[in-house]
């Protein structure tokens, strides 16, 4: 792939991240996460959590006066059921503290760390050449930091692409959003 189709693709990339949301992509990756590696905590979860149901609800039927041992019995089963599922939760919970710290770094290198990685590998690299006299006097700015003169660095083609793509999603925004339409007004009839 060419060197200016990679940091459009890289741009691109960041930016649709950025419209969707880091935190919506990991709560979808989050919850793939469990299904695939931890489906067996999650159905002791679920179960724990109709059974601790179940046996309240029993409880608050059993009279503690009249039935005295049965409702002592269902209190502890209760009581043991909330004990369980709070360990099962705060394993849950330190298991997605991990893999949130994990998610959140790989969607860091993959848009901001892989854009740095490939602008400082082909920073001296000229992403194309501009016809002379163009930009006149600027055209040193378009080929800084380090390109040759009379081209465009990857440093401004990465400020050029990500321009191009915010214009886009205003647009495609603006285009999606329903026309709103004018009230009628009511007319008096005397």
């Amino acid at each position: 792939m060419s060197l200016i189709a990679t940091i459009f693709l890289l741009v691109f990339i960041t930016e649709f991240v950025s419209w969707i949301g880091q935190s919506f992509l990991l709560e979808l990756a989050y919850a793939l996460y469990l299904r695939i590696f931890y489906a067996g905590t999650l159905s002791r979860q679920k179960k724990l959590k109709s059974e601790i149901l179940l046996d309240k609800k029993e409880l608050l039927q059993t009279s503690a006066q009249d039935e005295f041992a049965k409702w002592v019995k269902r209190k502890r089963s209760v009581d043991k059921g909330l004990g369980d599922l709070e360990k099962l939760n705060s394993e849950l919970s330190s298991v997605r503290t991990s893999f949130s710290l994990k998610f959140n770094s790989a969607i860091w290198f993959l848009t901001a760390g892989v854009q740095f990685i490939v602008g400082w590998w082909y920073r001296k690299s000229a992403v194309f050449y501009l016809p002379p006299g163009w930009f006149g006097p600027l055209s040193w700015w378009l080929a800084f930091p380090f390109a040759p003169a009379g081209s465009v660095s990857c440093g401004v083609w990465q400020m050029a692409c990500r321009r191009v793509i915010k214009i886009g999603e205003r647009v495609v925004k603006d285009l999606a959003e329903p026309v709103p339409v004018p009230s009628e007004r009511k007319v008096k009839v005397e």
